[in-house]
């Protein structure tokens, strides 16, 4: 937990940052040592692990995360944006601005050759005896 003498050099509605890590209002907290973690995947844990959090509300753990990487001097990568947009989903129309991940960005856009051709409509069949 945040050591109370700690000066608080980030805060928003939920969150707080100070120099042992960010803190939520109703006290979860995530050290200074844990930010950067990863998954073997080379996801971030945390923006997956809020996910899960019915309390956590992506825009403002979202602000109060990128501000403590920010301050910590630890460095963004394409893993990050992926992993808010497996946690939290893709928010449409925010492009990068809000930094959320468009999805064309994550899927491949088919070619030509993976397109498969629209299956044929059967003509209406009749009723015989009817």
């Amino acid at each position: 937990m945040n050591d109370a003498g700690a000066a608080v050099t980030f805060r928003n509605d939920d969150w707080s940052l100070s120099e042992d890590g960010l803190e939520h209002a109703s006290g979860y907290f995530i050290g200074r040592s844990v930010i950067a973690a990863r998954r073997e995947e080379g996801l971030w844990d945390w923006p997956l692990q809020m996910a899960e959090k019915r309390w956590c509300r992506p825009s403002l753990f979202r602000e109060a995360f990128l501000a403590a990487l920010q301050a910590f001097g630890l460095e963004r990568d394409a893993g990050l944006g992926r992993s808010f947009a497996l946690g939290f989903g893709i928010r449409s129309g925010q492009g990068d601005a809000d930094g959320f991940v468009s999805l064309g960005d994550l899927l491949r856009p088919a070619t030509p050759e993976t397109v498969r051709p629209a299956p044929q409509r059967r003509p209406d069949r009749i009723a015989v005896g009817a």
